[in-house]
């Protein structure tokens, strides 16, 4: 064993891998990344092995937490484990929307929140829960004719959304410090978190973005368990050494 594998073996316990028979990971998405960035890194780790990688369920570059990366075989599961509910927590800022209802553009509205109330904030996660209808974010990576929803904001371009129905099983209210709102979301695949905190600020009759967001949970799988990009790189990389 090299010194770098020792060092790594003290503080990580991984399991024998067989990628290319098939491997399901757990990763911690770093802030910042997209999805497809965490995608590319396992798979140049890889190398030389020529093998399929792919992630179950995007998470927006400025979300942190739970992304399933599926190799080998097992990419051919990865649409079962994208259905899988998901479990969320975050932050949002009342009192303010920016255009793409998180921190990835700048605040372009702002309202009083004086008149806002515990109990308001409390009552209006109510709309919010059972079966839905949402817009996805103009800046989200939705497909509108082979294009990107985000690249056509951009470019300045107005594109007409389409209603999504989804299901939200709990929305909670766990910290207010305004104008900061800590919350607990639990809902069904294809749910957008930053639509939703925007159409919360609007039933407060205000408004709303989304400043941090994690994804905790998706099926059973547990963010608790999932290994740091690099940890795990580090590793694959210092077996071939």
């Amino acid at each position: 064993m090299t010194d770098q594998q020792e060092e790594l073996s003290k503080n990580i316990v991984f399991p024998e891998f067989n990628f290319a028979e098939g491997e399901l990971l757990l990763i911690n998405k770093p802030y910042k990344w997209t999805s497809f960035d965490v995608v590319g890194k396992i798979r140049n780790s890889l190398k030389p092995q020529k093998l399929k990688v792919g992630h179950a369920g995007t998470l927006d570059p400025l979300a942190t937490g739970l992304l399933i990366i599926c190799t080998g075989k097992m990419t051919k599961q990865i649409d079962s484990f994208q259905a899988e509910e998901k479990e969320y927590t975050g932050t949002m800022v009342l009192g303010a929307t920016t255009p793409s209802f998180d921190l990835e553009t700048v605040v372009d509205q702002e309202f009083s929140i004086d008149g806002i109330t515990e109990e308001a904030i409390y009552a209006a996660t109510a709309p919010f829960t059972g079966d839905i209808q949402q817009y996805p974010p103009a800046h989200s990576a939705v497909k509108v004719n082979g294009e990107r929803l985000y690249v056509k904001a951009r470019r300045g371009e107005e594109t007409e959304l389409r209603l999504r129905f989804v299901t939200v099983s709990a929305f909670e209210i766990t910290r207010i410090a305004l104008p900061e709102v800590d919350f607990r979301i639990v809902c069904s695949k294809g749910t957008y978190i930053r639509s939703l905190i925007s159409d919360f600020g609007k039933q407060l009759n205000n408004g709303a973005y989304l400043s941090a967001l994690t994804r905790t949970r998706s099926g059973n799988f547990l963010l608790e368990n999932a290994f740091e990009v690099k940890d795990l790189v580090d590793y694959l990389r210092a077996q071939k050494a």
